[in-house]
């Protein structure tokens, strides 16, 4: 097999290949075998057609499953040779198919080259989190003006499935607390990743930005709908959503491309799971500073 490289740009190169030889050859035996054993021929039985009989009247049909049979599998032997870090699937052209010659151009794009800088030891502040007699008393006036209700008690807090008011605080106490532990560790893993990521700059794979701008315009239309917009008004929209989303689509592909670097250094699976590991990584080995 010939293999010839072209770099497009930072991250798209097109591959020329060629395969001559028994392979080529021993595909169009198998598929005229397959073929043959159901062809239907005037004069002829089923399985006894003879080869040039074949050729001739199913030499189309022939040369679409030699292509679909064996174009795949060549063109992964074509990028494992090369070493390309292909990330979409390719676009093929060219493709030419004689009796013992597959020749074909795939333009693919590449997983682009980062260069990082650091990401262990990244600096995190942690606050502990403390919920005040404010925050408690706040919610509760909620409750009092969202139930239209004149005091809050032991018999108010015993409608809510609590046995007494204290008990209720207590719960409110809680709630608080785990919205802000959880809002803290967001903040967390931002602040961690963008320290990361501000200074780096390479570029972004155009066909992953277009993707996952797919993904958030589908997920945009979805809840205008829920919110009762009809398809009309949505899909005046769709323009305007593709202008609003696409920095957001960068940016998210940016921190997946950075968050894949780190797993492969690290030896992370990239798989499903991969962002949430490495997250996990970067806090294990970040410099955690705790104040009160």
């Amino acid at each position: 097999m010939k293999t010839e490289v072209k770099k497009l740009d930072a991250t798209k190169r097109e591959i020329k290949v060629e395969l001559t030889g028994d392979i080529v050859r021993k595909k169009f035996d198998e598929v005229f075998t397959r073929i043959g054993k159901d062809a239907k021929v005037k004069g002829f039985r089923p399985g006894h057609v003879p080869r040039d009989i074949l050729e001739k009247e199913f030499s189309s049909t022939a040369h679409e499953y030699v292509i679909k049979e064996l174009l795949p599998n060549i063109y992964n032997q074509a990028i494992k040779k090369e070493n390309l870090d292909v990330i979409e699937l390719p676009s093929i052209s060219d493709v030419r198919l004689d009796k013992d010659i597959l020749s074909f151009k795939a333009t693919v794009e590449l997983s682009p080259e980062i260069q990082l800088k650091r990401y262990k030891g990244i600096k995190v502040n942690f606050k502990k989190i403390t919920v005040s007699s404010d925050d408690i008393k706040r919610n509760l006036d909620s409750l009092k003006e969202s139930r239209k209700i004149d005091k809050i008690d032991d018999n108010f807090a015993r409608g809510l499935g609590y046995p007494d008011l204290a008990e209720l605080e207590k719960a409110i106490e809680r709630q608080f607390f785990l919205q802000k532990e959880n809002q803290q560790r967001q903040k967390i893993e931002k602040d961690l990743i963008n320290d990361i990521t501000k200074e780096l700059n390479f570029k972004i794979p155009e066909s992953m930005v277009k993707r996952q701008l797919q993904d958030l315009i589908r997920q945009a239309k979805i809840d205008l709908a829920l919110k009762g917009a009809s398809p009309e008004k949505i899909k005046e929209h769709e323009e305007t959503l593709s202008k609003e989303l696409e920095p957001r689509a960068k940016e998210q592909v940016k921190v997946y491309l950075v968050l894949s670097e780190i797993a492969k250094r690290e030896n992370i699976p990239l798989d499903e799971q991969m962002p949430a590991k490495v997250v996990e990584f970067l806090l294990k080995e970040a410099d955690w500073n705790i104040s009160d």
